[in-house]
């Protein structure tokens, strides 16, 4: 079959985000084709060009949501009015009450299909976007009998805002991937995140209705709900009801979607996912790279904990440091790897606070009077002497720990667990799903818990080897590219099967052609064979008439 694989930031830019388990997804499904329409996250991602694809990648079509240059359409009296309707229309529903199950969802819907339809006839809305109109039309919303307090409350700069936000989130509209030959020609789209990324598949479902599939392994809208802290009430509560709308569009017109774990499906399920169409999707990891550290568990260093990860205030390492001047003082053999780089300005930062507590709370020691003194806490970086792979990372500790107060899906601690290593975790997000019960789970922001789970292995050699064999189980079980590629692969066949893209099959002038798809016509065979074949004798023959088949 044929794939339009929706990405944002991601596959098939080198430095994309996320888009490592793209590329495992395409090159482990060779029997299908794929499509693969791509929005960049700026001019480096552009600049820093795309992995290398394989031959099932037939074709790829990109367009920056970073920027968009004008598109010099002049619009006509009749299309400011159409706009002005339907961009209104969706103002309203923005401004209307939150619960994304009432009316209002299907009020904003029609809006955004509007939108797409006009900008299909007038090829693009990028000048009406961002039009005085658009303004106007936001503000009237605001100002309407009904809207919610703090849109009441909206000022001249909010409103700014806000339209300079919705231009940009509604810049999918505007593409030309909407033609027969485009999305149109596909059977099946899944886009790898929700959100804007699944836009372009919620208009090909409108135009051709090809189904659409949604892969979460991270909620967009978690994360538009975590940003902008500092932004006024009004331009965050609108934001936030546009981002809340728009996924319970997605999740409504989704053939299925696909969490990456339980807590993302509570997320899904919080902003109007159907239950019925939840599949949950672990992403894979490949086993290979860590074999030889997971099958010689006895290489640890027995007194050396290992955290890894970015560097950033979610991770909280401060604590984590805490805890180790408790483990210290019951273990003074016992030594601390942080490896891993700054996420941002804000992770520099940190890594420096993190740094000079280190310094404070563990002075350099020295064994003796003529030694040179050794901080039992060494801050490395990924790639660095001994660090070259994933698999070196965990290799040098007897326990890896994460002291995350919040977190998605752990991936790092997945790598540790395929290493065969007993871990120490917080319970945030979707830890304990992850590690199950081959590992130990303490309350965050708990200095003195975590000290006391990771004393307790540092102690036990024979719980630790233990645990880091069920850990590894579990992750060969769970977590491998193998289970994801085969989930994903199923899942395709199913939606096809429940809904096919019907598309009517004309002949030589235009008319429809009966039976022009039949049932096999996407099973690999000889019947798919474009070549010309020989034509049996009787199937040429002049047709029998009744009379003479009686006599």
């Amino acid at each position: 079959m044929r794939i339009g694989l929706l990405t944002e930031g991601g596959y098939p830019y080198v430095n994309g985000e996320g888009g490592l388990w793209c590329d495992r997804l395409v090159r482990g499904l060779g029997q299908h084709e794929f499509d693969v329409y791509a929005f960049s996250s700026g001019e480096a991602q552009e600049d820093a060009g795309w992995v290398p694809l394989p031959p099932q990648v037939r074709r790829v079509r990109t367009a920056p949501l970073w920027a968009a240059e004008d598109d010099g359409v002049v619009y006509g009296r009749r299309v400011r009015r159409r706009f002005s309707e339907h961009y209104g229309e969706l103002a309203a529903a923005l401004c209307a009450a939150a619960d994304p199950t009432t009316p209002e969802a299907d009020r904003f819907t029609a809006a955004l299909h509007g939108l797409a339809e006009l900008a299909r006839d007038e090829g693009g809305l990028v000048a009406a976007l961002r039009s005085e109109t658009a303004v106007r039309a936001l503000e009237r919303a605001c100002r309407a009998p009904g809207a919610r307090r703090t849109a009441r409350e909206v000022r001249v700069q909010d409103l700014l805002a806000v339209a300079a936000h919705l231009e940009r989130a509604l810049r999918p509209l505007s593409l030309d991937w909407y033609e027969k030959d485009g999305l149109g020609a596909v059977d099946l789209c899944h886009a790898a995140a929700g959100g804007v990324t699944a836009l372009p598949g919620l208009l090909a479902h409108h135009f051709f209705g090809i189904p659409l599939l949604v892969t979460e392994y991270g909620i967009r809208l978690r994360t538009h709900y975590l940003t902008r802290p500092d932004a006024p009430p009004a331009v965050r509560s609108l934001l936030a009801s546009f981002h809340g709308r728009l996924a319970a569009a997605v999740y409504r017109d989704a053939a299925l979607i696909t969490p990456g774990n339980t807590h993302a499906r509570r997320w899904q399920e919080r902003c109007g996912a159907d239950r019925a169409k939840l599949r949950t999707v672990y992403p894979g990891l490949d086993a290979v790279p860590f074999a030889e550290v997971g099958e010689s568990p006895q290489s640890a260093d027995p007194h050396t904990l290992v955290w890894a990860g970015r560097v950033e205030p979610a991770k909280d390492l401060v604590s984590l440091l805490h805890a180790f001047a408790e483990i210290r003082a019951q273990e003074p053999k016992t030594r601390l790897r942080i490896i891993g780089g700054p996420s941002g300005p804000e992770g520099a930062a940190y890594l420096g606070h993190c740094r000079a507590l280190a310094a404070q709370l563990f002075p350099d020691e020295a064994e003796g009077p003529h030694a040179v003194g050794d901080n039992p806490v060494s801050f490395e970086e990924p790639g660095g002497p001994g660090l070259s792979t994933p698999a070196d990372v965990h290799a040098g500790g007897a326990v890896t720990v994460l002291s995350s107060v919040v977190e998605g899906f752990p991936v790092g601690l997945i790598e540790a667990m395929l290493c065969g290593r007993a871990t120490v975790c917080t319970d945030v997000g979707a830890v304990v799903e992850a590690v199950g019960g081959t590992g130990l789970v303490v309350p965050p922001r708990n200095p003195r818990a975590l000290a006391e789970a990771c004393v307790s292995l540092l102690r036990d050699p024979e719980r630790r080897a233990r645990l880091g064999a069920a850990a590894r189980a579990r992750a060969l079980e769970l977590f491998t590219v193998d289970q994801n590629i085969a989930a994903f692969h199923g899942l395709y066949l199913d939606i096809v099967a429940r809904t096919p893209v019907r598309r009517p099959g004309l002949d030589d002038t235009g008319a429809p052609q009966p039976f022009a798809a039949p049932a096999e016509a996407h099973i690999p065979g000889h019947w798919t064979d474009p070549t010309l074949r020989a034509v049996p004798t009787w199937a040429t023959d002049a047709p029998v008439s009744a009379t003479e088949t009686a006599r």
